[in-house]
């Protein structure tokens, strides 16, 4: 995904999720939420899967949530952004976090994390 633009439906932080879930050996589907080019279309696959925003997704899959500060390589963060009740990034070690965020791929320090969740 780094180098990618944010393409919804193929490059953004659902998908980035996902992949990285699954390479985990975690099961994930997104057949419920259909596929979506464009950021209405993610609003209205989000809203066919029946959750309010991202993190109430994360949490129907059955991953436990964890405090921020216990996060492990692989592990699932939401940051607060406008959209979708926040953005999902993968905790990639030494405090840093891989995601799209604010329409573009991103590495860094998380700043403000709403929730996180243990991948494996």
């Amino acid at each position: 995904f780094q180098g990618k633009p944010l393409d919804y439906g193929k490059d953004d932080c659902v998908r980035m999720a996902v992949f990285c879930l699954k390479q985990l050996g975690v099961t994930v589907s997104l057949r419920k939420a259909g596929s979506y080019r464009s950021e209405l279309g993610a609003a209205k696959a989000l809203k066919r899967t029946g959750f309010a925003t991202l993190a109430e997704a994360v949490d129907a899959q059955g991953l436990p949530r964890i405090a921020p500060a216990m996060v492990l390589t692989g592990d699932i963060l939401a940051l607060p952004a406008e959209r979708f009740g926040g953005a999902l990034m993968i905790a990639v070690g030494n405090g840093r976090v891989f995601g799209y965020f604010d329409g573009q791929f991103q590495v860094g320090e998380p700043q403000g994390v709403e929730a996180a969740w243990r991948s494996i």
